[in-house]
């Protein structure tokens, strides 16, 4: 069996791709397509008929959100009046005018604000006991027709709150779904009614946007809304059409609806607290949606067919220009392995072939550039162990003998401190510190809180040369990050920058401040001052400056010196980032990718 196989695969090797491509489209494209467009064109009309019912049970979802956001209000309204005092005070007082009935409805204004403020709430009213006051519909005595109603007997009985489609005598006695809910007063012993109308053209606004047949009923079976405005108001029972939904639960059916075999889609409502819901029902005639599908079925499967015998004819065409374009980039291919960087390749097009003709040619112009940057590193690298080799040189010709420095300076810290003065004794040793650290950094990286320290003994001393009211600083450090490794006078350049340029004109107020943020990939650095700021011509020239690999007086070689070690170590995406405007100071920041160089 595994001899048939590799003989089989030999002879597929040796067909030329032409007629390996036309044999390749009749068995994996013809023969399957012609099966699976037989399969398709049965199994569409089910597909279209599951997806419009998802469609529906999606829009029904939607319209239960929007309802639910809808009636959201009138809920916390009537929970905050649940508790409000002032409520309390307004119905049980027992009122000896009308001037003080009209001086409480004057100061009682809740009513009418929250009309005004939310859309969603159409009116508000308040039944009450309470004979002394006077009725501005708003607050209205119980009467016996009152407590008579179904709504007002249900509210009365269970705690809660309950929806109901009412009338409203203060609008017309026009019908709006409300909330009823029972609001006892207990220091009292007495409870009142509040009725919150939803808006109307709220729920009719949303529900107009429906593509199909859409209604929401309460559990009495009134319409309070609805795709078609005729059945609003309606009680489902009465309509010949309409009237089976009655007693459907959630879920989808299939059955006949006006005469025709319709889907229908049903979902409760129950908003939080209430002891009863609404129940939201859209209905779609299958016919509507299989009709079509049928039409596009027969379509299809006339147009594959057709499609087929024509990708036939063409296969054949193309399959020869595909070989011959294949030949030539072929021929490109191997004068480059021969060592040939200067070749291009003229295939043209945007396929496959065209694109791997563009990445070719992209691929040699990458690797000549490649050998470029190769020789270029090197040649910057070259120049930087120069330059430190010189800064080294210039630093051991200026060195004191450290001994003598430190011995001395810690005599006259001493010295100072006998007498008495503390500060001078406590820059001394800051000074002392600081040589001692600078002459001990090499080349190795060194912790964060080490260049830390000595950035807190420069601003030290400098605070002390300046003064308190010309000179303040602030080290805004990050815990997380003082023990990360990072190369050695890389932030005291920075400092020193902000407090010799930034604040060289500034005679008081100085504030120099340093941030390090510890994330997740990176150690941010961040040095500000409100010094003077920088124009942006200066500050074009600096930037430009920071990429010179000569030494011009000019140029602040502190903040070159810091990008372009930035840069050799960790990559061009790391160097220094400068923000300034002319008197509102001057940021200067950097990133280091925590783990070490990128290079």
């Amino acid at each position: 069996m595994k001899r048939y196989m590799r003989d089989a695969a030999r002879r597929m090797n040796n067909i030329r791709i032409k007629n390996k491509l036309i044999f390749s489209f009749i068995l994996v494209v013809f023969v399957p397509v012609l099966i699976v467009g037989i399969f398709l064109t049965v199994a569409f009309r089910q597909n279209v008929l599951d997806q419009a019912t998802q469609q529906v049970t999606n829009n029904v979802e939607r319209i239960k959100k929007q309802t639910t956001d809808i009636i959201r209000m009138p809920i916390e309204i009537s929970d905050k009046l649940l508790v409000d005092s002032r409520l309390t005070d307004v119905v049980n007082t027992n009122y000896k005018s009308t001037f003080e009935v009209v001086k409480a409805f004057w100061d009682y204004r809740d009513f009418r604000d929250y009309v005004h403020l939310y859309s969603e709430i159409y009116n508000i009213r308040f039944y009450t006991t309470n004979m002394s006051i006077l009725e501005n519909w708003e607050f209205l005595k119980v009467t016996p027709p009152i407590m008579e109603k179904s709504w007002y007997k249900a509210a009365m009985e269970e705690d809660g709150i309950h929806w109901a489609y009412i009338s409203d005598e203060t609008k017309e006695n026009r019908y709006f779904l409300s909330l009823v809910r029972k609001i006892s007063f207990p220091t009292y012993r007495t409870s009142g009614m509040l009725v919150i109308g939803v808006n109307q053209n709220e729920l009719n606004a949303m529900i107009s946007q429906e593509p199909f047949d859409t209604m929401i009923i309460d559990d009495s079976g009134y319409m309070i809304a609805a795709k078609n405005p005729e059945w609003v108001g309606k009680n489902i029972s009465d309509l010949d059409f309409a009237a089976q939904l009655t007693d459907l639960a959630n879920g989808t059916y299939e059955m006949k609806f006006d005469g025709m075999p319709s889907k229908i889609v049903v979902e409760e409502l129950l908003p939080d607290s209430s002891r009863n819901g609404l129940k939201i029902i859209s209905v779609f005639t299958i016919d509507s949606i299989v009709s079509g599908a049928n039409r596009i079925s027969l379509l299809g499967f006339g147009i594959i067919m057709i499609s087929l015998v024509i990708a036939f004819i063409l296969i054949y065409i193309f399959s020869a220009i595909l070989a011959k374009r294949m030949l030539v980039l072929n021929k490109d291919l191997n004068k480059v392995a021969m060592g040939d960087l200067n070749v291009i390749s003229n295939v043209s097009g945007n396929d496959e072939i065209g694109i791997l003709s563009k990445q070719f040619n992209n691929m040699v112009v990458s690797i000549r550039g490649l050998m470029d940057e190769v020789t270029e590193s090197q040649k910057q690298k070259a120049q930087l162990e120069l330059r430190q080799k010189e800064i080294k040189l210039k630093m051991m010709a200026s060195q004191i003998n450290p001994h003598f420095l430190f011995n001395a300076l810690e005599s006259i810290r001493m010295k100072a401190h006998i007498k008495g003065e503390a500060e001078i004794s406590g820059i001394v040793r800051m000074l002392g510190k600081m040589i001692r650290r600078n002459l001990e950094v090499g080349t190795r990286k060194i912790a964060l809180k080490d260049e830390l320290e000595i950035v807190r003994c420069y601003l030290e001393i400098q605070k002390f040369r300046y003064g308190d009211e010309r000179l303040a600083f602030r080290l805004g450090i990050d815990e997380k990050g003082r023990d990360t490794e990072i190369p050695p006078l890389i932030i005291q350049p920075l400092v020193e920058n902000a407090v010799v340029h930034g604040l060289e004109n500034v005679a008081e107020g100085g504030f120099v401040s340093l941030t390090t943020t510890f994330g997740e990939r990176s150690l941010k650095i961040e040095v500000a001052d409100n010094g003077v700021g920088i124009s942006e011509e200066k500050k074009k020239e600096i930037i430009e400056s920071l990429h010179d690999m000569e030494e011009e007086e000019e140029y602040r070689i502190g903040l070159r010196n810091v990008h372009q070690r930035l840069v050799m170590i960790y990559g061009e995406e790391y160097g220094l980032t400068i923000h300034s405007k002319p008197g509102e100071g001057t940021r200067i920041s950097f990133e280091i990718p925590i783990g070490g160089s990128t290079l």
